[in-house]
């Protein structure tokens, strides 16, 4: 495929949601002079120009991709794979386009198979996001300290070295992966646990005596069983063959886990705990990932003085206690991201809340 940006000046943006909107407010804060067209539901796009999400509106995916030096497809799956069919002929010579979504293999496979040789494709995934949606909670600071992992064929080109750097600017940390690689850490550690915790939940499903027993770490470690289908079906179906190489793995490992019980053998059973732990401690805390801590809340300040005094007084006078705080980027002259640990979910949506109410940008994940 062809490649010949060094940087961008014209982007195009389908999908102006959580997603699409925070990047769209990133873009515009860190690099201004960039053109941003959004294509999206009349209302949206009405919405994201308000907010300065983007500059212009289209009518179409076949407009809003017209000169376009930068095409970012920001929708589920499904969608995606039918936008790029649309927009492929329209592409202009030497235009990168990318994409958001959490599986990498059938859009890159699609991508090959539709985009003309003159435009390049680098499959993308922020592994970032909200606990609400829509462009209304979109944030330009949604990006900071998250990973954002790129699927290139290569990294030797300019437009993989064009995307990198414009991703940088928004604060994300860009990770080279192939997109089998991706897809079989995202089963592992995105899919499965969606699986396990909608299983778990659906134990106590005709349990009441259970059920009334259910909160604390139950709780905390099921709450994306609360996620839509909708969005998981597409993933589901587009990374079948690792999910369910990873389903049997788990099914393997509780049938291993259960043999060594029913023997008694507890020394065993000790050493997946302490190898458990072991893992989990070596975990990075000071990054966003596929999963991120229930009671973790971001906070991004300007670089001025007192800005930590700010965040500690708001909450002490609300009466949140921080358990933990820890200062996981600044860039000079911009502001930086405060990571603030709370006892439960309940303290740190109360955190967010008396931030926002304050004009911090605090959000949850």
């Amino acid at each position: 495929m062809a490649d010949s940006h060094t940087s961008f000046d014209r982007v195009a943006l389908l999908g102006v949601g959580l997603i699409g909107g925070s990047l769209g407010l990133a873009l515009k804060r860190h690099v201004p002079a960039l053109t941003i067209t959004g294509f999206d539901s009349p209302e949206v796009l009405d919405l994201a120009r308000e907010r300065g999400a983007i500059d212009q509106k289209a009518a179409s995916a076949e407009a809003c991709v017209q000169d376009a030096d930068l095409v970012i497809l920001a929708t589920p799956l499904g969608p995606a794979l039918r936008l790029l069919t649309d927009i492929a002929p329209g592409i202009k010579a030497g235009a990168v386009v990318t994409d958001v979504g959490s599986v990498k293999n059938p859009i890159t496979r699609h991508a090959q198979s539709v985009l003309p040789d003159h435009a390049l494709f680098i499959g993308g995934h922020p592994m970032t996001g909200s606990e609400k949606t829509g462009i209304s909670h979109a944030d330009a600071v949604l990006f900071e300290n998250a990973v954002y992992v790129l699927c290139p064929e290569s990294t030797h080109t300019a437009g993989f070295r064009a995307l990198s750097a414009l991703l940088a600017r928004t604060g994300a940390h860009v990770r080279v992966m192939g997109s089998e690689e991706h897809d079989r850490a995202a089963a592992r550690v995105s899919h499965i646990p969606q699986l396990l915790a909608i299983t778990l939940v659906n134990q106590i499903l005709d349990d009441s005596d259970a059920a009334s027993l259910a909160a604390g770490g139950f709780r905390d470690m099921t709450r994306i069983a609360s996620s839509s289908f909708e969005m998981w079906r597409d993933i589901l179906l587009g990374n079948k063959g690792p999910v369910l190489d990873e389903l049997a793995q788990v099914s393997a490992s509780i049938q291993r886990l259960r043999n060594r019980i029913a023997e008694g053998d507890m020394e065993a059973v000790a050493e997946c705990f302490r190898t458990a732990a072991a893992t989990r401690n070596a975990i990075p805390s000071n990054s966003k990932g596929f999963l991120n801590p229930l009671s973790d809340v971001f906070v991004y300040t300007p670089d001025e003085p007192g800005a930590l005094l700010t965040i500690v007084k708001v909450l002490s006078e609300a009466d949140v206690d921080i358990k933990d705080i820890e200062l996981l980027k600044i860039r000079e002259g911009t502001g930086g991201t405060f990571r603030l640990g709370f006892r439960d979910a309940d303290s740190s949506a109360q955190a967010v809340d008396v931030l926002s109410a304050s004009g911090l940008h605090a959000y949850s994940l």
